[in-house]
């Protein structure tokens, strides 16, 4: 590991190692190490991202005097001790498994509790399984960008009526037999190919990036979100390219055609190209299996009896949730964006749709990203 590249952060945030998280050798971004005493917040990145994805709110937080903690969770980046196989244990990547790393590396910083977790993308179901499950631990949590719906519930009153069993989902071959044939895109990360897909896309692995973090911003016009009436095909097609895929196409065939122009690229403010150079680089080293095993994880079905466990349980502690404006994100679940708000959480204090942000929203409005999770710190700390 000695030989990787310097990664390019602000001066206030360092990368270490830290050992025996659950069987990882995890990588970690802290700021706020300076002083001892310090409340600690820990954000967890999505797909697919890194640690690196906080750079720039790190340094607002740590400035209000936090110290913050961001791993390369399990599956990517620099962490290590999981494996990277399509054949390998997908059980680690349950996320209760995923619940145990974040807890685990919190211990280790000398923490019985964080102020906050904060989770991105899937890092949100994360951080909504932590305060589900640990809020002794996890004081407050911060969704972002994937809503929480709650726990799978559990059968209820069959004892004299049995419940039929559970019948195949036909909207993917509603979606398959549409004039225009579609597939959801989780699906797709769950097949063999997806990760050869994108990591030997033919356009190279920093222009599949490229495409695909422009695709999902606000830079793309077309981002135009509208919450969906159902999980049906018609519904989902309304959906961009992004989530569901047309039938014959790959990701990187996906997001080629929605490639910005070198202008646009030369004139990117939030993810300027020396910056994406940091993940193309790890990712053409890593590919991307290890979080696609986490996809895996959630269309398999295998993991719902466990986390039936919690069926009726509610987040209590504080909560919010930031998204993009102009991210889909927010609603490509039908129904849960309403239902975190209504039953999932039940001490919501702030529910924020950041205008100029698409999917990458602590990266594209990393200040107001901050003001609001400062503001939501300060609400939930209140008695």
């Amino acid at each position: 590991m000695t030989t990787l590249p310097d990664i390019p952060l602000p001066s206030t945030i360092r990368s270490r190692f830290v050992d025996g998280i659950n069987g990882l050798r995890m990588h970690v971004l802290e700021a706020g190490f300076e002083t001892k005493g310090r409340p600690c917040l820990l954000l967890l990145h999505g797909f697919p991202e890194l640690a690196f994805s906080w750079r720039k709110v790190m340094p607002e937080l740590a400035a209000a005097g936090y110290h913050v903690i961001a791993p390369d969770q399990r599956g990517y980046g620099r962490t290590t001790g999981w494996d990277a196989s399509y054949d390998g244990d997908l059980n680690s990547f349950r996320l209760l498994n995923l619940v145990r790393d974040a807890l685990g590396l919190v211990s280790a910083f000398g923490y019985r509790h964080v102020d906050a977790v904060v989770g991105h993308d899937f890092g949100s179901s994360v951080a909504a399984w932590c305060a589900l499950v640990r809020p002794d631990v996890f004081r407050s949590v911060a969704l972002m960008s994937a809503p929480f719906a709650g726990p799978p519930p559990l059968p209820f009153d069959t004892a004299d009526a049995p419940p039929k069993p559970k019948a195949e989902d036909p909207v993917h071959r509603d979606l398959a037999a549409l004039p225009r044939p579609r597939k959801h895109y989780q699906w797709y990360y769950s097949t063999r190919q997806a990760n050869a897909d994108m990591h030997r896309a033919p356009q190279g692995v920093h222009d599949f990036l490229r495409g695909y973090y422009h695709h999902k911003s606000a830079d793309w016009k077309d981002n135009k979100p509208t919450p969906l009436q159902g999980w049906t095909a018609s519904e989902l097609a309304k959906l961009p390219t992004y989530y569901v895929m047309d039938f014959a196409k790959d990701m990187a065939e996906t997001v080629a055609e929605e490639m910005p122009p070198a202008e646009a690229i030369a004139a990117n403010k939030w993810l300027p190209d020396h910056e994406l150079a940091f993940y193309s680089a790890e990712y053409a080293r890593t590919g991307f299996q290890g979080g696609l095993q986490w996809y895996r994880c959630g269309t398999s079905g295998d993991f719902i009896a466990e986390l039936q466990t919690w069926s009726g349980r509610t987040i209590d502690v504080p909560s919010c949730f930031i998204s993009g404006q102009q991210d889909w994100g927010t609603y490509q679940r039908p129904g849960v964006f309403e239902a975190m708000q209504k039953t999932a959480c039940t001490n919501m204090v702030g529910c924020h749709l950041i205008d100029g942000a698409g999917h990458w929203v602590q990266q594209e409005q990393p200040a107001e990203v901050s003001r609001l999770l400062l503001q939501f710190l300060r609400e939930a700390a209140k008695p």
